[in-house]
């Protein structure tokens, strides 16, 4: 369970870091000041979620079902919430328009919220026990 929880975080840690300096010297130029800081939101918390992926599979706890939600509402949280940030942001630049993918911005992040609480959830049972 930990492999996939590092290599979810090392690739989503790599892309955003790709991700971030792509905006900071390619797309600088080109977008708006308020679309450069909608579009470093994005990285910022694809970036925070990635940290929490390599604590997640740090963690020495017994492997819980738990684990595997949190694994893949992680991922679909970035994706909605990042993912539709950077569309967004550079929206734009391209022919195609994404503004039809605001309300998966806050689904997103709700997936993310609730990822949070069910470790929380976690915890405080683990400490009961």
């Amino acid at each position: 369970m930990s492999r996939r929880f590092y290599i979810a975080g090392l690739v989503f840690g790599v892309v955003a870091v790709i991700l971030g300096a792509f905006a900071a010297h390619g797309l600088k130029p080109l977008l708006t000041v308020d679309a450069m800081l909608t579009f470093e939101t994005g990285v910022r918390y694809q970036m925070y979620h990635a940290l929490l992926f390599l604590l997640i599979g740090n963690m020495r706890v017994n492997p819980a079902p738990v684990f595997k939600w949190i694994f893949y509402l992680l991922i679909i949280g970035i994706f909605f919430f990042s993912g539709s940030i950077y569309l967004l942001a550079t929206n734009d630049l391209t022919s195609w328009n994404f503004k039809f993918l605001g309300p998966v911005t806050p689904v997103g992040g709700s997936l993310l919220i609730f990822c949070w609480i069910l470790l929380l959830s976690y915890f405080i049972k683990l400490k009961n026990k």
